[in-house]
């Protein structure tokens, strides 16, 4: 796959999605492959940070034949605070016991999309200095 900000934002689109409706429609499969005890509060909390995971897949869909601009690099900024955030979050409930090892999974895969939009952002970076710039 190239990566530029169109194929990124179209993979981050998908898996952003894909997460929401999971977490929607089977709210306790995240919390059992993580060993967190599934309970009616931790269900609702699922569920409604699902709906903030489907809007930043619709979000990125949306962008994804965005020019560059100063919008476009705060959402590929903006992805990748969340995206690192949520890693050092899944490591530290990890380091202190409160999920087992299939977390894990969930910090490479976070640690991975940033590590991708920050390539993007290299480059991006660049070709804005040196005058070469295309989407």
């Amino acid at each position: 796959m190239n990566v530029n900000f169109r194929n990124l934002a179209i993979l981050a689109a998908l898996v952003f999605s894909a997460l929401g409706f999971a977490w929607m429609l089977s709210p306790n499969f995240f919390p059992s492959i993580w060993g967190v005890e599934f309970s009616y509060p931790v269900g609702l909390i699922g569920r409604r940070g699902a709906a903030l995971y489907v809007g930043i897949g619709f979000m990125f869909f949306s962008a994804r034949n965005a020019e560059p601009s100063s919008a476009r690099s705060a959402l590929v900024k903006g992805l990748i605070v969340a995206c690192l955030t949520l890693a050092g979050l899944g490591v530290l409930e990890f380091l202190t016991s409160h999920a087992r090892s299939g977390i894990l999974a969930a910090v490479a895969i976070e640690v991975a999309l940033a590590l991708m939009f920050v390539r993007v952002a290299r480059i991006e970076h660049t070709r804005r200095e040196t005058g070469t710039f295309s989407s």
